[in-house]
């Protein structure tokens, strides 16, 4: 997507990982329909090999992008997310090295933190179901975050990845010097939601007085 910086996640993560020493760094979600199980499991288990214990996962279901893109980017299974729960699940025995016929190398044994990232109570109920960290992206459905929440919480099952439920919210947040200005910022994300509804995807524009114009 031309607005986001994202296109190759574990490049930019190794880059950023090789020119630290402490923080940690992560994915802020692999959309995994984009992309095979056993590919993303070998992309960071190379990174954890690299820099050890400071790589996070977190993983989507949406293709990220549009269809044509998507079909591109993983041809014979299109654009769909309806094998997201397979996926993930193959991608999690790959880390544990549960995969018998195929191998992830490097990547099987590695104890590399995943995080399930949604925006519905399908990503709530699937993370609770497997015991997973649940991301909630509240930027994109601020009216369901409770309600995903609410579920995650009350139907999580320990496992041995993580014994308590644990959530981080996804929040869009502009900082200035008044509301007015905030406001004003705020239109460039607006603009650019805006240009992917009408099918013309576009770098991030910069701000303007009135939205209403647009």
């Amino acid at each position: 997507m031309l607005g986001i910086a994202s296109a190759a996640t574990s490049v930019v993560i190794a880059f950023i990982a090789g020119k630290t020493e402490n923080i940690r760094v992560g994915a802020g979600g692999v959309m995994l329909p984009n992309h095979a199980p056993l590919v993303i499991a070998e992309q960071f288990g190379t990174l954890e090999s690299l820099y050890p214990g400071r790589i996070d996962l977190a993983l989507g279901r949406a293709p990220g992008s549009d269809q044509a893109t998507a079909r591109a980017l993983r041809r014979h299974l299109g654009s769909s997310g309806d094998t997201f729960p397979e996926d993930l699940i193959e991608l999690m025995n790959y880390f544990r090295g549960d995969e018998e016929r195929v191998r992830a190398v490097p990547g099987s044994g590695l104890n590399l933190p995943l995080y399930l990232l949604d925006s519905s109570d399908f990503g709530a109920s699937l993370a609770a179901e497997l015991g997973l960290p649940f991301a909630f992206a509240s930027h994109f459905a601020p009216d369901y975050l409770h309600a995903a929440l609410d579920l995650y919480r009350r139907e999580f099952k320990p496992s041995a990845a993580l014994q308590k439920p644990y959530v981080i919210i996804g929040i869009g947040l502009y900082a200035a010097e008044s509301d007015d200005e905030a406001r004003r910022l705020s239109s460039s994300a607006l603009l650019e939601g805006l240009s992917l509804i009408r099918g013309r995807p576009s770098k991030l524009p910069p701000p303007v007085d009135n939205i209403g114009e647009r």
